[in-house]
């Protein structure tokens, strides 16, 4: 990025030269002039209070020099851009970002520094008898020089911030994959890794999978600034909430994010396993999207194990719903969903008839008619634990398939 000559602040028009050769006597007066200003931004700024061998101080005294520099080339040539200079600010501006401190110190220390170097240097212009009005034209040189020099460590401030942003970004995304790859995670390299990214190791955590969605990056935003670790890139998009079962300081920023936005939220684990809440998250997404789970809103993970057990292997559960409904397939459609409704109810009820019609909302003569047709059908295998514990995974997983379809 090019360091920027700014001219924002023009000369007034009509405004009397400064005579050049000011340039000459306030030059020689320059070190003397730095060490005053220097010693007056030490006393109002504290963090310049430093010892004066250390790098703060170092970097002041060259900032004062290279700014108290540009004014005097300003007066002794109007047309000099101060473009070195300006470099000079704009490598301090950095310096500060990158260091993770704020600009504010260095602006106080500019406009301390500023105004006392104007006093030291005006006074002496006024001791040499110049017009009051080459004293006013000196005193809009030195806050266009105030100015530029101020832009230009703005400038190399907010091109470091943006670096530095990016580059934060990057190492949080390499954490995140580190995080979520299959296979063993060491605890050593997280927070090597965590470190880089400044970002707290936790205790626990847990995955958010979120249906996929237009870009809305500054909606996702809140999220990052309250710790989590977001990539919206992938698919599905996911993060990873630290501590989720604590203060709930993700609430809104969770709620902000999401605008609706389906979502399925993993179980607590440690650190190290995140993937396998990834896992879970990912698989309940995705039978929210058929229909299995429900289709909007936020749903845990927590509140569906046995669905997600059931679903673990699909092939498998085809497998066991093709032998222990086999009875059922000997009657008509419509007859087999109600005898399969039926079944499910009386062996989640305890084989409990009254309890069977309420939930059904059916008289109970109905409920021993269809249960006598199932004795028919399944035998005495209705009665063994093994097979009653089959038919009910089997007849969950066809009821949770009615749903979806």
């Amino acid at each position: 990025m090019a360091v920027p000559t700014p001219h924002s602040v023009p000369d007034r028009p009509g405004t009397p030269p400064v005579p050049p050769e000011l340039a000459d006597l306030l030059r020689a007066q320059l070190a003397s002039v730095a060490d005053l200003v220097e010693e007056e931004v030490c006393r109002q700024v504290p963090e310049y209070a430093r010892p004066a061998d250390g790098t703060y101080r170092k970097n002041l005294r060259s900032g004062v020099v290279q700014a108290l520099t540009l004014f005097v080339d300003h007066i002794a040539d109007p047309r000099d851009d101060g473009s070195a200079i300006a470099a000079t600010y704009y490598e301090l501006g950095r310096g500060e970002a990158l260091e993770g401190r704020s600009l504010d110190a260095l602006q106080s220390a500019l406009r301390v520094g500023g105004l006392h170097a104007w006093r030291l240097m005006g006074s002496t212009a006024e001791e040499l008898g110049l017009d009051s009005t080459v004293v006013a034209a000196l005193g809009e040189l030195a806050f266009r020089t105030v100015h530029e020099v101020a832009q230009a460590a703005a400038a190399g401030y907010a091109e470091a911030q943006l670096r530095s942003t990016d580059e934060l970004e990057r190492r949080r995304r390499r954490l995140l994959d580190l995080l979520l790859e299959d296979g063993p995670v060491a605890l050593e390299a997280v927070q090597d890794l965590a470190h880089g990214a400044r970002w707290p190791v936790p205790r626990t955590v847990a995955v958010v999978a979120l249906a996929a969605a237009p870009d809305r990056r500054e909606e996702d935003r809140p999220l990052a600034a309250a710790g989590a670790l977001v990539d919206m890139e992938s698919r599905p998009p996911r993060m990873l909430v630290p501590d989720p079962d604590g203060s709930g300081r993700f609430g809104r920023a969770f709620t902000l994010a999401l605008r609706g936005r389906p979502a399925a939220i993993g179980p607590t684990v440690a650190v190290t396993e995140a993937a396998r809440s990834l896992r879970l998250a990912t698989r309940a997404l995705g039978l929210m999207g058929r229909g299995i789970l429900p289709r909007q809103g936020v749903e845990h993970c927590s509140d569906h194990l046995s669905t997600l057990l059931l679903y673990a292997d699909e092939p498998l559960l085809e497998r066991l719903q093709a032998r222990v409904l086999a009875p059922l397939d000997t009657v008509s459609a419509g007859q087999r969903d109600r005898l399969a409704e039926t079944l499910l109810a009386w062996l989640l009820s305890g084989s409990n008839v009254p309890d069977v019609a309420a939930r059904l909302h059916i008289h109970p003569q109905t409920v021993r008619y269809r249960l006598r047709q199932l004795e028919k059908l399944f035998g005495d295998a209705l009665h063994d634990p093994g097979t009653r514990l089959d038919l009910i995974l089997a007849l969950r997983a066809e009821s949770l398939h009615t749903r979806q379809n």
